[in-house]
């Protein structure tokens, strides 16, 4: 079982930058595939970023490649997603989830989340 909160949420204007924290329970952290989902008013989840158990190999989905950057610190049981050039289409609760194995961009198969956090990017 592993629980996952998140935190770095917020409000800032376009083209700015903004940070999320995803702090996990369990001492087996290096063992999960992490992933940032989000989704916005009206809108399904979809898919953002993922991150391998070690940190070494990621994946990003078209919408925020070369934007974002998912990274993670397994001595802190945390991931993060330090997004930059912020544009309004990025408004959405941002999730992150954990999965074992192997990495996926669908959120059908992550069996652990957490609460979401609100970015709101406006003009």
């Amino acid at each position: 079982q592993v629980q996952l909160v998140e935190s770095g949420g917020g409000l800032v204007q376009a083209g700015a930058s903004l940070r999320l924290s995803c702090s996990a329970s369990g001492r087996t952290f290096s063992y999960y595939v992490m992933g940032w989902f989000r989704q916005a008013p009206g809108k399904e989840r979809e898919f953002a970023a993922t991150i391998s158990g070690g940190g070494t190999s990621t994946y990003y989905a078209d919408s925020v490649q070369g934007r974002f950057t998912i990274s993670r610190d397994n001595a802190k049981n945390t991931i993060y997603l330090q997004m930059n050039s912020l544009k309004l289409e990025d408004t959405a609760v941002y999730y992150c989830a954990s999965r074992v194995y192997y990495r996926s961009t669908n959120a059908q198969e992550y069996p652990y989340w957490g609460q979401g956090t609100q970015v709101t990017v406006s003009s």
